[in-house]
């Protein structure tokens, strides 16, 4: 029996392989009712022992019964766990003492209206053994309840920010630093890491006050401080939402409190569909949690006191692609031209270069092609290198990384997309037949699982990323140190140089969806 006391009551995990696990452990008050749309409450005290050996349910959201190439990553009982009563999270600890290990809080990614903390794909146990730390993984709020803005439509009668669920995440962290010392943890020595949305989020709480001392350190996996929406555009959602709901009054706060979960979530996707098909549901610039773009603030040094290790993979976007079916031959330039305009001035420029770039080196350049390789920079690898870049200017040090190991999911067609780094940092790569159809399996897979996980533990431990005992090099603007992550594992300067340049010259839109 593994019993702890928490501030609020004690809980009950269970013993497995050496390690003390805990799922599902209530870190605030169920958000609903009258707190729907209203930060984080502390949870209720309890009495008595609240058995924790289950995952949580899941923030309402999009069920998809078609996930592709990531089908393992939801079972069938996941997809229907929804709830709004989803503010829990899990631990997994070597020892329930007094060593004061390194504490990695994972931060799920899913374009902040999906995803979870529970899932096997998730379990922090192999980190867990094989750094001797303490791993947690947290819930939040997604989609309208998590990140819709409705202060401005609903003239303050719902003052809901639109950044709830990353008050969520912050009242995470303070749980952390309250109890984690209670589960063999330090609560002084904090690594974020976190993926996509994820990274996002922990972009955005570098900047906001609240988040200040909760941890140390940070793990930025495909994301980084450059995604965030106006409050003129977070007001335009709302609007919409509302009316995709059914409320003509968006002054009428008892029947928008009152609208079903599920009702939230159809509002959702058609909003979404209406206005463009973009992630509409994103933190926003409220003036109050988010005064600016969080890397305008990043510049002025809110980040000086936080080690980063950050990066992307080299293929991120072909997996929309994939999933989406713009590998189809119908996918010609003009469409390519259309879909790029939203968020580059002169996209006839940015497709030409890119071309220009990619034939040289012998790569696709069909416009399938074209748009995963610039989708893929302006969307993920370029936030992540400015982000690199700005710390370095500030003669800070900071890691770069890029993941290059590929999928052999569709006979390589997806090369390295978003995701796959997932599996290796957390070695569960292998956890099911279609998780190792994703991201591969065999000696040469297990080894690059060793050593990634082993680069973000020595990163958890001592600040620095090391593989085999041999330190990263610190990124500069001068090398532009990068890692390689994939069959072959060595440092590069500068890689992808060529089109990271290409966007010095153009007016877009980093980092936006």
């Amino acid at each position: 029996m593994t019993i702890v006391e928490t501030q609020y009551g004690k809980v009950e995990g269970f013993e497995t392989d050496g390690l003390h696990v805990f799922l599902g452990i209530p870190f605030a008050a169920p958000p609903v009712k009258e707190k729907r749309w209203a930060p984080p409450c502390e949870p209720t005290p309890w009495s008595g022992t609240l058995e924790c050996r289950s995952w949580s349910s899941q923030s309402w959201q999009p069920i998809v019964d078609d996930l592709g190439p990531l089908e393992f990553t939801m079972s069938p009982s996941a997809k229907a766990n929804r709830s709004e009563d989803c503010l829990y999270l899990n631990v997994w600890s070597p020892g329930l003492d007094q060593a004061k290990r390194p504490v990695l809080v994972w931060i799920h990614g899913g374009g902040f209206e999906g995803g979870t903390a529970g899932t096997p794909m998730h379990e922090g146990a192999s980190l867990s053994l094989r750094g001797d730390v303490v791993v947690v993984t947290i819930n939040y709020r997604l989609g309208a309840l998590g990140f819709l803005n409705l202060n401005e439509v609903t003239g303050g009668r719902i003052p809901a920010s639109g950044n709830e669920g990353l008050l969520d995440q912050i009242k995470a962290l303070e749980w952390v630093r309250d109890n984690i010392d209670r589960f063999g943890g330090d609560p002084n020595r904090v690594t974020l890491f976190g993926e996509s949305a994820g990274a996002m989020s922990i972009g955005i709480l570098l900047t906001m006050d609240p988040a200040k001392g909760l941890f140390n350190q940070a793990v930025l996996q495909s994301g980084a401080c450059s995604t965030a929406q106006t409050s003129e555009r977070a007001a335009e959602v709302a609007q919409t939402f509302l009316t995709c709901a059914g409320i003509e009054d968006s002054t009428s706060t008892e029947e928008i409190l009152a609208l079903d979960p599920k009702v939230l979530v159809e509002a959702g996707r058609t909003a979404s569909t209406q206005l463009g098909g973009a992630m509409i549901f994103q933190p926003c610039i409220d003036g109050v949690h988010l005064a600016e773009m969080p890397i305008n603030k990043v510049k002025s040094g809110s980040a000086d006191d936080v080690r980063l290790l950050v990066g992307a993979t080299r293929d991120e976007w072909r997996l929309f692609t994939s999933m989406a079916g713009l590998f189809l031959s119908d996918f010609d330039e003009d469409l390519l031209q259309t879909v790029l305009s939203t968020r580059i001035s002169d996209p006839a420029n940015v497709i030409n270069s890119y071309k220009e770039i990619r034939s040289a080196r012998g790569q696709g350049v069909a416009p399938a092609d074209l748009f995963a390789a610039i989708e893929t920079d302006r969307v993920f690898r370029l936030p992540g290198v400015h982000l690199s870049e700005v710390i370095a200017s500030r003669g800070l040090e900071t890691y770069q990384y890029l993941f290059t190991w590929e999928s052999p999911w569709g006979d390589g067609t997806l090369g390295s997309p978003h995701g796959i780094d997932i599996g290796f940092v957390f070695g569960t790569h292998t956890f099911s037949e279609s998780s190792s159809q994703f991201f591969g399996h065999g000696s040469e897979a297990d080894a690059l699982a060793a050593s990634v996980q082993d680069a973000w533990l020595a990163f958890a431990h001592t600040g620095t990323p090391s593989i085999n005992g041999e330190e990263w090099p610190a990124y500069d603007l001068t090398q532009r140190s990068t890692v390689l992550l994939g069959k072959v594992i060595e440092t590069d300067s500068d890689p992808f140089g060529a089109e990271r340049e290409v966007w010095t010259e153009v007016d877009a839109q980093i980092g936006a969806l």
